[in-house]
């Protein structure tokens, strides 16, 4: 993939590029990203967050936004859209499951074999969603997000994307994340692996977290984006404003509350997802 990053960075630098040189490239990106073979974020055990961002592969996404122009697409469903980036379709062998009610998969994005597309729901470009992964009703999957595997994003779940700036991380779903409905995940926030969200939860980069089980808040700082604990269980809370107009008024505001870890019980409460697949 060396060769291909240099003529991205070369062709997302340089204006002046050979536009079917440059069209090439992109193609051969987009390729690699349905294939699975490129990611705009992948795990790496050194990087601080324990994932590294590839800003070229996004640098490449904004490429075939600058080289499309509008096309119609579709037969059942119509969609005008940049040409780089018609809708995607899917063949039985596949092994990714889209039931019929509206549903798009945008070129670009990654679906693993076993993943279920429930209608209708939306995964943009960049996006990553590993196998046994379900997508339900109203959800959406912004563009280079990462989904684990087995992740159930409940109906009208929103995961933000992050394509820009290039170089910040995306929004993260680890292995076996479970994303209740009318949830939203933004700014880049990481969810390690088997933590669960309560319907309703909102987690951006901007909301503090206060884990009530080990007594501390959790936030983001500097370069660090907001890192939801493995096996934490996060519902919707409130806490009060301390001063001002607020406190007189008896005010609170919302925050994001851990409120337990993932043990038997909630293991036992979560058996009928596997029904579902």
């Amino acid at each position: 993939m060396t060769d291909l990053k240099s003529r991205i960075e070369h062709s997302f630098s340089d204006s002046t590029t050979d536009p079917a040189a440059a069209m090439a490239a992109f193609a051969e990106l987009r390729e690699a990203l349905e294939a699975g073979a490129l990611r705009s974020a992948e795990p790496d055990a050194a990087a601080p967050t324990g994932w590294r961002v590839n800003a070229w592969v996004k640098q490449g996404i904004l490429l075939g936004f600058r080289l499309g122009h509008l096309a119609a697409s579709g037969s059942d469903l119509s969609f005008v859209d940049k040409h780089t980036y018609p809708h995607r379709t899917f063949a039985p062998e596949q092994g990714v499951r889209v039931v019929p009610g509206g549903s798009a998969v945008r070129s670009g994005a990654y679906l693993a074999k076993s993943v279920v597309c429930m209608p209708p729901m939306y995964v943009n470009v960049g996006a990553y969603v590993d196998e046994g992964t379900m997508v339900d009703s109203h959800a959406l999957v912004g563009s280079c997000a990462q989904i684990g595997k087995r992740v159930h994003l409940s109906a009208a779940a929103q995961v933000g994307g992050v394509l820009e700036p290039i170089n910040a991380s995306p929004v993260i779903l680890e292995d076996d994340v479970l994303v209740g409905g009318n949830c939203g995940v933004y700014e880049g926030t990481i969810v390690r692996r088997r933590a669960v969200l309560a319907a309703g939860t909102v987690l951006t980069r901007g909301t503090p977290v206060y884990d009530v089980v080990n007594g501390v808040v959790l936030r983001a700082e500097g370069e660090t984006p907001l890192i939801i604990p493995e096996g934490a269980v996060v519902v919707p809370g409130a806490r009060a404003i301390s001063k001002g107009k607020g406190q007189e008024w008896g005010l609170s505001v919302y925050t994001p509350v851990i409120v337990k870890y993932r043990d038997e019980k909630t293991e036992l409460s979560l058996a009928l997802e596997d029904l579902l697949r």
